[in-house]
């Protein structure tokens, strides 16, 4: 957070989840950035970043305690595919990075990288 922050950005998260995981209660530190809630996923669906989890992935969040169903509010076991969309202050999008494998995630270094671009003249 700090490296975006002083790149000039901020975050945003947006998530379907209005309930936290048992990993997360136990967290301490508070959010340091904005939580925006995306009820039953519509706006990641209408990107077309929305999947259901399939029944061994199920199995083995319930094994960690998770009920996705319970957190996501709407009984369903659907997540968003984790992406990163930076927006300048002019509300042009200036990337997009969207993967339909859910076990790749956007770097935060290339997202600090990509601020940084954005500063220079």
């Amino acid at each position: 957070m700090p490296q975006i922050t002083g790149a000039g950005g901020s975050l945003a998260v947006i998530s379907p989840q209005v309930a936290r995981t048992p990993r997360e209660t136990e967290e301490p530190q508070p959010f340091t950035y904005e939580m925006l809630r995306d009820f039953g996923n519509r706006v990641a669906e209408s990107y077309g970043l929305v999947f259901t989890l399939p029944d061994d992935l199920r199995e083995i969040y319930t094994k960690f305690g998770i009920d996705l169903a319970r957190g996501n509010g709407d009984g369903t076991w659907r997540l968003p595919a984790p992406a990163r969309f930076v927006i300048d202050r002019g509300g042009i999008v200036r990337a997009v990075d969207a993967d339909p494998d859910y076990t790749r995630r956007p770097e935060p270094a290339d997202t600090v990288k990509i601020l940084e671009g954005l500063r220079r003249p």
